[in-house]
């Protein structure tokens, strides 16, 4: 276990200054000058010392997470941020020495003798930048696949979740010398000049709006970004989907972290004469999952109060308009609105004049619009923004690939929410305005790592000397010899003279 070096400036503090976060970075790439390329141990034990750290404050960090939403279920934190973490850390053990070596690659035919490779290298410093929702999950992944290319990392945490960062914090401190492992606590003026810094990479999650000006900053010192952003991930179901499956997935995805997800459904697309049947479904559905939402140690409250006002103001907006209110269950909403609990609400009947319709819910509602065949749901799709994430139900296969073929979105589940996130062997990111870039295990480590394209000619050899006879054209005076390299290179390229 490393400690705190003892002559870094208290920079970790709530007071954070430009000048501390310059010097926590000169730090790390002076640090990172000296080990430009760590052995698979090291890098092993980063991941190792992760993994641990956070099993031995899995309690302290459910706590902090539950006080910080006002209710968070442990069995929410538990299962979709730290057991998904724990698991992509496994992953990268598995792989991540198979990962760092050299590929060997073939070379052209006039360059026979020759070799080439590809080196993965360590960037050095990579900045993470990770929201509040899936503080764990949104974190620590990362991190681990920033260890796994050799890197070492700077963590801004939310301001949302201040009981968390400030365990988090202490935690990592506790663990990794701060060469290793930085981590910032503040507000909007830490996060804008943390995403000012000279990172070799940064990797921000949270909306779309926000990652428009990270990317701006990183774009100012031509930092490399990933941008894992949201946008409205529609559910595309079709005349033959199976009803209950769709139902038990549809109301799962929505109201885990109660539907304060990047890739929760948004919005379905279905034909109008199932609409009632469906919603009737959903609610009853989620009223056997949540027998009362007031209360419940399952069901999550909105992170703050602003976040609450906003959701209620995509409610009064739609009803104000015209749409159909449907709430689950029958709590006191005096007493919801106390404890910022917002039950599933299905919302028919919506116009797209409605700003449930045109902005990201990042709440448990769900508009639903009528669409009437597969054509008019792709249609819309393709009309709108490109999603992080798009869901459909079918049991045709046809049906699933032109879905998958015609339409464009980060990430996509068939007959089933969410669960694509979660697999280490698929990427994960956006597409356009939902996100730039991915990673999730060897893509993480290809984004955090250079892929260094390496040519080694030979010095010897037989094959060297035909080469070198061969190629004496190519040096000026240009002759005959020249045009018959041409000649030969044109036909190896498949050209018809």
């Amino acid at each position: 276990m490393v400690r705190i070096n003892p002559d870094m400036p208290s920079s970790q503090s709530d007071a954070l200054t430009e000048a501390d976060l310059e010097t926590a970075l000169q730090l790390q790439k002076d640090a990172f000058k000296r080990e430009p390329y760590p052995a698979w141990s090291v890098r092993k034990a980063r991941l190792e010392t992760l993994r641990d750290v956070l099993y031995a404050h899995e309690d302290e960090l459910k706590a902090a997470i539950r006080d910080d939403f006002g209710h968070r279920s442990f069995n929410e934190t538990l299962f979709a941020d730290l057991i998904p973490t724990y698991n992509e850390i496994a992953y990268m053990l598995k792989h991540g020495e198979k990962w760092m070596r050299r590929r060997k690659k073939s070379v052209e035919i006039t360059q026979m003798g020759a070799s080439a490779e590809i080196i993965p290298q360590p960037l050095g410093v990579i900045g993470i930048i990770s929201p509040w929702n899936y503080p764990i999950n949104l974190t620590a992944p990362p991190m681990a696949a920033a260890f796994t290319a050799g890197n070492s990392v700077m963590v801004k945490l939310s301001e949302y979740t201040p009981r968390y960062a400030e365990l988090f914090k202490r935690m990592m401190g506790e663990v990794y010398d701060p060469e290793i492992v930085f981590v910032a606590t503040g507000g909007a003026d830490v996060a804008k000049a943390f995403s000012s810094l000279t990172f070799d990479h940064l990797l921000f999650t949270g909306s779309t709006s926000v990652g428009r000006h990270v990317a701006r900053a990183a774009g100012e010192n031509l930092v490399p970004v990933t941008l894992e952003l949201g946008g409205k991930s529609p559910v595309l179901i079709s005349d033959d989907a199976d009803m209950d499956m769709t139902v038990a997935s549809i109301a799962t995805g929505k109201t885990l972290n109660a539907g304060q997800t990047c890739i929760a459904p948004d919005y379905v697309l279905m034909p109008q004469s199932r609409i009632d049947a469906f919603s009737a479904a959903l609610i009853q559905q989620t009223e056997t999952m949540f027998p009362k939402f007031a209360g419940n140690a399952d069901y999550s409250s909105i992170i703050a109060d602003s976040h609450y006002a906003r959701l209620q103001d995509l409610l009064d907006d739609a009803e104000s308009k015209g749409a159909t209110v449907r709430v689950a269950g029958s709590d006191d909403k005096q007493q919801l609105a106390k404890e910022r609990r917002i039950p599933l609400t299905v919302v028919t009947n919506t116009t797209p004049d409605m700003k449930i319709r045109q902005e990201e819910i990042f709440g448990p509602l769900l508009p639903i619009v009528a669409s009437e065949t597969t054509d008019d749901q792709i249609a819309f799709v393709k009309d709108h923004p490109r999603p992080l994430a798009l869901y459909h139900f079918s049991k045709d296969k046809a049906t699933q690939d032109r879905v998958l073929l015609e339409t464009h979105a980060g990430g996509v589940a068939t007959n089933e929410t969410m669960w694509h996130f979660v697999q280490s062997e698929l990427p994960f990111g956006g597409i356009g305005p939902s996100g730039i870039g991915r990673y999730h295990g060897e893509y993480g480590f290809d984004a955090f790592s250079h892929m260094k394209g390496v040519f080694h000619q030979s010095t010897g050899g037989i094959r060297h000397m035909i080469k070198k006879k061969l190629l004496a054209g190519l040096a000026p005076p240009y002759g005959e010899k020249a045009n018959k390299l041409a000649t030969m290179a044109r036909k190896q390229a498949g050209v018809k003279e």
